[in-house]
């Protein structure tokens, strides 16, 4: 697990977390760098619960021992501290005084961290994997509900524009009658911030089971999408107030969609240059004309 994961990791696992392990859990993000310096015990006895316990949360999120959470929270804050694409002082927090400003600063601060640590815990070979298989599938289908829809449907614009047979479904019932229809030469995307979307999961394993080559794009590593599927592609989400959840994970789930398809692209280069050709004129031909010569 790269070390920029930790608080991500945490914020994805509590939701699954009950009573003294969450309360720990939920003391970590409230202030990770003060963590740091509490040894197990300490930190059992600010959450009112104890060591153990302390122990028991970082093995349910993963982490071998204390030590390994101290050590993982210690690098992800000197990444921070070094790192030029934000300022790590600006929390996630936005007051109804704010200034347009400072909304600015913690917005684009978030988007561009879950972009770096979507980068920074890609997976090479997935991405690969998952490009050959939608480069050479006979049909491609796009999962996603909600705020998932509307990537799924992005998916199919890109994907479409460079001649790839695709289709994003965004209502159940059409999505699993797709599912039902595809063969092993066919691939299924799934797209779902918590993996555990139900209108996702359903034509997603469906598709699975006809033997389409599955595709998971979600934050959860450990969910049943990701479990479901054949490759999976993480992401990181930028969660500040008033963007939880999928929408604070939308920058880097298109940043993974953008790298899967441009990899697309390179490897059906001929099919992709001769439908980037055929097609490139028809935005500027329906273009209004300007009148400031009359």
């Amino acid at each position: 697990m790269p070390s920029t994961d930790v608080t991500t990791l945490i914020r994805t696992e509590l939701p699954r977390l009950a009573g003294s392990l969450r309360k720990v859990g939920e003391l970590i993000l409230e202030d990770p760098a003060a963590v740091t310096h509490c040894s197990a015990a300490e930190l059992g006895r600010r959450t009112g619960t104890s060591q153990a316990t302390v122990t028991r949360f970082c093995r349910a999120i993963g982490l071998d021992s204390y030590q390994h959470l101290l050590i993982e929270l210690a690098q992800e804050r000197g990444r921070g501290e070094s790192s030029e694409w934000g300022n790590t002082e600006i929390g996630p927090d936005i007051s109804p005084d704010d200034s347009l400003e400072r909304v600015v600063q913690v917005v684009g601060t978030a988007d561009l961290r879950a972009i770096q640590q979507t980068i920074d815990r890609i997976d090479l070979d997935s991405v690969e994997r998952a490009a050959q298989a939608v480069a050479r599938a006979r049909r491609t289908d796009v999962y996603g509900v909600g705020g998932s829809g509307a990537v799924a449907q992005e998916t199919e614009t890109r994907l479409f524009r460079i001649g790839c047979a695709v289709r994003g479904w965004t209502e159940v019932h059409a999505a699993t009658t797709s599912a039902a229809l595809l063969t092993p030469a066919d691939v299924a995307i799934g797209i779902s911030h918590s993996g555990a979307t139900r209108e996702v999961l359903e034509p997603f394993e469906l598709a699975k089971e006809r033997g389409a080559t599955t595709i998971a794009l979600t934050a959860d590593p450990r969910s049943p999408l990701a479990r479901a599927a054949d490759i999976r592609l993480i992401s990181s989400s930028s969660e500040t107030s008033f963007r939880t959840g999928s929408i604070g994970a939308r920058h880097s789930v298109l940043m993974l969609i953008d790298c899967l398809y441009v990899r697309v692209g390179q490897l059906s280069y001929q099919r992709a240059s001769a439908s980037l050709a055929l097609t490139d004129h028809i935005a500027g031909a329906h273009a209004v004309k300007s009148r400031r010569g009359r």
